[in-house]
């Protein structure tokens, strides 16, 4: 695909199409990296994304809030 360069201030930006936006799974941030001479633009890549998502069932949920969370007595061992 082929595009201009446009001014911006003192920089030269770039419109990306939505499709190429959505295909790319691009963000709201990327990450910008020169290979010889091309210009790389690359998905943010965010460690543990959604890691806990979905990891303990609704009713384990409610078992856990069910703990008394300001109990300062001393455990016995």
């Amino acid at each position: 695909m082929r595009t201009h360069l446009r001014k911006i201030g003192n920089s030269r930006g770039i419109i990306i199409p939505a499709a190429l936006l959505e295909t790319c799974e691009l963000g709201e941030e990327v990450n910008l990296r020169v290979e010889g001479r091309t210009l790389v633009v690359e998905a943010l890549k965010i460690p543990r994304k959604n890691w806990f998502t979905g990891y303990m069932a609704e009713e384990d949920a409610d078992e856990w809030q069910s703990f008394p969370v300001d109990d300062n007595s001393e455990w016995e061992w």
